[in-house]
C-alpha cells in the first residue's frame, strides 16, 4: 500500500528526528551540536594554565611599599659561584665575574636601596684583617648581603664573628669550614635578623662530596626612614 503525501511527510520527519536524537546522544550529549561534530572541534576555546607570575629577583609575590626584594644564593661546592640580587639587579654573580672563594658581600644604602659596594674575602688563604677593615666603618643603617662560596670560615676570628653578630647574625658563632651560609643584616639592627640560613658541612649529609648543598633565600627587607635633619 502506498503512503499518502501527508503521511509520508510525517514518517520522514519522525525518522529525521529520531536520527538526530540518537546521533546527539551518542556523540556527546545535549551540549554538543551537529555543527561541532562535523567541524571536528568544539567552538569553546581550550583553557591554558597560565604560568605563575614572577616579581623582582624571581619572588613569587611583590614586596610591600618601602621594602626591597632580594635573593641570595650561596655557592655550590667550589664550582658554581654565589648570586646576590637586589631589586631585580644582579649585584654579585659568576656572569658579572665578581665572585670569589670565601665571603661575597654586597652593601646597600638602607634608606634608598642604592648599591654601595661589592667585595669578596678569601677565608681560606686570605687575610682576615681585610674583612675587619671593611666591616668596622659601616654607617648606621647600611644593608649587608652575604653569600658563602667554598669555605667561609677558616680565617674568621672572634672580632669578625662579633661584627657579624652586631649586624644581626646568630649563625656566625658556629660557622665552620665549608659550611654554606646566606645572610642579610644591617648596621645598627636592634633585633636578630630574620634573613639567615646555614647548612653544616657534614660527611653524612653533604650533597656534594666535601660540601653541603647550596642555600637559596629570598624575601623583602624594609627600608629605613630618612634621618631627620
Amino acid at each position: 500500500m502506498r503512503l499518502t503525501g501527508p503521511l509520508r511527510a510525517v514518517v520522514v520527519l519522525l525518522l529525521v528526528g529520531l536520527s538526530w536524537l540518537l546521533g546527539n546522544t551518542f556523540f556527546g550529549g545535549e551540549n554538543n551540536s551537529i555543527r561541532s561534530f562535523f567541524g571536528g572541534a568544539s567552538e569553546q576555546p581550550t583553557s591554558v594554565e597560565a604560568r605563575p607570575r614572577q616579581y623582582k629577583c624571581g619572588l613569587s609575590a611583590p614586596c610591600p611599599p618601602k621594602h626591597l626584594a632580594f635573593r641570595v644564593v650561596s655557592g655550590a661546592a667550589n664550582v658554581i659561584g654565589p648570586k646576590i640580587c637586589l631589586e631585580d639587579k644582579m649585584l654579585i654573580s659568576s656572569v658579572k665575574d665578581n665572585v670569589g672563594r670565601g665571603l661575597n658581600i654586597a652593601l646597600a644604602n638602607g634608606v634608598t636601596g642604592e648599591l654601595l659596594e661589592t667585595k669578596t674575602f678569601d677565608m681560606w688563604a686570605g687575610d682576615v684583617s681585610d674583612l675587619l677593615k671593611f666591616l668596622r666603618p659601616l654607617h648606621e643603617g647600611t644593608l649587608v648581603f652575604v653569600a658563602s662560596f667554598d669555605d667561609p670560615a677558616t680565617k674568621l676570628n672572634d672580632e669578625a664573628r662579633k661584627l657579624f653578630e652586631e649586624l644581626g647574625s646568630t649563625a656566625v658563632k658556629e660557622l665552620a669550614f665549608r659550611d654554606s651560609w646566606v645572610f642579610v643584616g644591617a648596621k645598627g639592627i636592634e633585633n636578630k635578623s630574620p634573613f639567615e640560613q646555614r647548612m653544616k658541612n657534614s660527611k653524612t649529609s653533604n650533597k656534594y662530596e666535601g660540601w653541603p648543598e647550596s642555600l637559596e633565600m629570598d624575601g623583602c627587607v624594609p627600608l629605613r626612614p630618612p634621618l631627620e635633619t
